[in-house]
């Protein structure tokens, strides 16, 4: 009996994991970019700068400083200021979506994977932390920060 509720766990687990990897777009990476939108819309740079400041969404400004000057932020990864300027839309889209494909040794989480590693918070493990959508948020607004 024992061994038929480990199994039945183990088929839930299976199925919650390839539920989660449905959640996420299918892209194309090319170089250190996405080129193609994850979505049919276009992003919102309103909401976007929403998720950017938001401590329980994004997470972004507990690691990033940015001109968000309502909310406190981290230093310890680069600042957001000017980002727009450095790096394409679509160089900022693979940024979020899998910072490690561009920097293996990057510490920041990839925003729209079903793979994040083990130091990503149970919460997240095995799905996006941002869907497809918020990504393309996120994108526009930081595309406006030059």
């Amino acid at each position: 009996m024992r061994r038929a509720v480990g199994a039945g766990l183990v088929a839930a687990a299976y199925l919650a994991g390839t539920a989660a990897a449905q959640d996420v777009a299918r892209y194309a990476v090319e170089g250190d970019a996405i080129a193609q939108p994850l979505t049919g819309e276009p992003g919102d740079a309103q909401r976007g700068r929403a998720i950017v400041a938001n401590r329980q969404l994004g997470l972004c400004l507990l690691c990033h400083r940015a001109p968000v000057p309502e909310e406190r932020f981290g230093a310890t990864a680069p600042d957001l200021a000017g980002v727009g300027a450095r790096y394409s839309v679509a160089q900022l889209r693979l940024r979020v979506v899998d910072p490690r494909r561009a920097n293996p040794a990057s510490f920041m989480p990839a925003f729209h994977s079903a793979h994040n590693p083990p130091r990503i918070g149970g919460a997240w493990a095995g799905k996006p932390i941002l869907q497809a959508q918020q990504v393309e948020d996120v994108v526009a607004y930081l595309a406006t920060l030059r």
